[in-house]
């Protein structure tokens, strides 16, 4: 039996050890390398991780278009990106796509940038937000959610970098790649938790190991 927080607390997370993805990263900044990795992704099967990240804006007025979409399986996640390529028509179908469920986290945000670039019909997507919810767990950030269901830290230290620049750095990489590649296992895990109901929603911490041997 999984003890979840109703909502985690940030104390929670501050000691616990960091996840990052370590799969394969793939980017994708033109239009061949978009067509060749949309055919990996149609291939790879019915599920993968989701997100986008924008440069951020320091003045006030400044705006930007979303540089950059992440798209993962369990093994790759590619990077998309969109401030060289644009949506493509490519691109464009696997966001249309019903046949292929796509799972984010606060899918509303991500989807309005996206929209900003090239309109579309959005199908086949799942919000982890809304996800959580339904099991009575109130947590909205990624790294608050992960940290609820694996007791792992997601640093967002390269949040506010700047997603346009001509090369991404590694860390860049393996930071997009992380958060794409997390809901899809954050997904995977509340899907088996609803199923076989082996959870219970608690208001405080779980007692640690240490805690227990202390006792």
């Amino acid at each position: 039996m999984q003890e979840i927080f109703v909502k985690t607390e940030k104390a929670f997370i501050a000691d616990l050890p960091r996840f990052v993805f370590e799969g394969r990263v793939e980017v994708a900044q033109s239009a061949r390398e978009t067509e060749s990795a949309l055919r990996y992704l149609r291939g790879a099967g019915p599920l993968v991780g989701i997100d986008t990240e924008t440069r951020p804006s320091f003045h006030k007025g400044e705006t930007h278009k979303v540089a950059l979409m992440q798209v993962s399986t369990d093994e790759v996640c590619v990077l998309f990106r969109l401030c060289m390529t644009g949506l493509t028509p490519g691109l464009i179908d696997l966001l249309e796509d019903g046949n292929i469920m796509k799972i984010g986290l606060s899918l509303k945000d991500d989807l309005l940038m996206l929209r900003r670039r090239h309109n579309f019909t959005p199908r086949g997507f799942l919000d982890l937000q809304t996800y959580a919810a339904e099991m009575g767990i109130r947590d909205m950030s990624l790294q608050k959610l992960y940290a609820n269901l694996f007791h792992k830290k997601i640093t967002k230290r390269s949040r506010l970098t700047n997603w346009e620049r001509d090369v991404l750095t590694e860390e860049q990489k393996r930071y997009a790649a992380t958060d794409a590649y997390t809901c899809l296992q954050m997904y995977r895990r509340l899907e088996e938790l609803r199923r076989t109901g082996q959870y219970v929603l608690v208001e405080s911490e779980p007692e640690t190991p240490a805690d227990s041997a202390g006792a």
